[in-house]
């Protein structure tokens, strides 16, 4: 059975969420077809590597091809799927030195906003933090993966949006929104779990002290974890498939 032929069906899990409401306005309703579509990509329900089967998926979200496809096209612009002519979306599948050098780079990027917003952050800004800070472990304690990453996401994100610089914030959604996948498939794997919440709060305290050198030293780290964790998963999935592709003792 080649692609073409393949079923188009999908896990059970994911078609027993709430469906989308077409009736909405468009923009909304893309907008959130697109989230909805970034979550399966980062659980794998759609697979790096992958061909999205359009048919199939606007019925599990119950839409029409229409926002599913202009959903496909934000996505596309992040990095997580590419458009092909005759072909459709494919879910991308970035090599491991393109992850290694994107995390590097973020790594760098949220280590200067750190600096930044030790300098400017208001207390209001603290306090917003703080609150984020508390749903993670809100989350981390129902051990609910999802929401705990999309929790964390929002504290990194909130941090670089104080440092107030327009390029930086730019460049950092640019970047991260290529990495959520993979990020996400940090999270998941991480068994250190609770090294990965020391973190935070060593990350929220520098942010209350206001120290710059040493919240940026934190961040570049935290980073670096993430690569650790990514590296390992993809030494373990280099394993199984090797020992998948290994030939039967007799074979020829």
């Amino acid at each position: 059975m080649n692609e073409n032929d393949a079923p188009e069906t999908l896990p059970p899990s994911i078609e027993q969420d709430a469906p989308l409401d077409e009736a909405a306005p468009a923009e909304p309703l893309t907008k959130s077809v697109a989230n909805r579509l970034r979550d399966m990509i980062a659980q794998d329900v759609l697979p790096a590597g992958e061909r999205v089967r359009e048919r199939a998926l606007a019925e599990t979200l119950q839409v029409s091809r229409t926002p599913l496809r202009e959903a496909l096209k934000v996505l596309a612009t992040e990095g997580l799927v590419e458009l092909f002519p005759h072909r459709g979306a494919v879910v991308a599948n970035p090599a491991p030195a393109e992850v290694q050098d994107l995390l590097q780079l973020l790594g760098v990027l949220e280590a200067f906003g750190g600096e930044l917003a030790c300098a400017r952050a208001s207390e209001q800004d603290l306090a917003e933090v703080q609150a984020l800070h508390y749903e993670m472990l809100a989350a981390y304690a129902r051990k609910d993966r999802l929401a705990y990453f999309k929790a964390n996401q929002q504290i990194h994100k909130a941090i670089v949006s104080i440092s107030g610089n327009a390029s930086l914030i730019e460049t950092h959604a640019r970047i991260n929104a290529q990495l959520y996948r993979v990020r996400y498939r940090s999270n998941a794997h991480n068994t250190k779990w609770d090294v990965a919440i020391q973190e935070h709060e060593d990350i929220l305290n520098a942010l209350r002290n206001r120290d710059g050198k040493a919240l940026a030293a934190i961040l570049r780290s935290h980073l670096g974890s993430t690569w650790a964790n990514v590296s390992e998963g993809l030494k373990r999935t280099g394993k199984a498939a090797s020992k998948k592709a290994a030939p039967i003792a007799g074979d020829s």
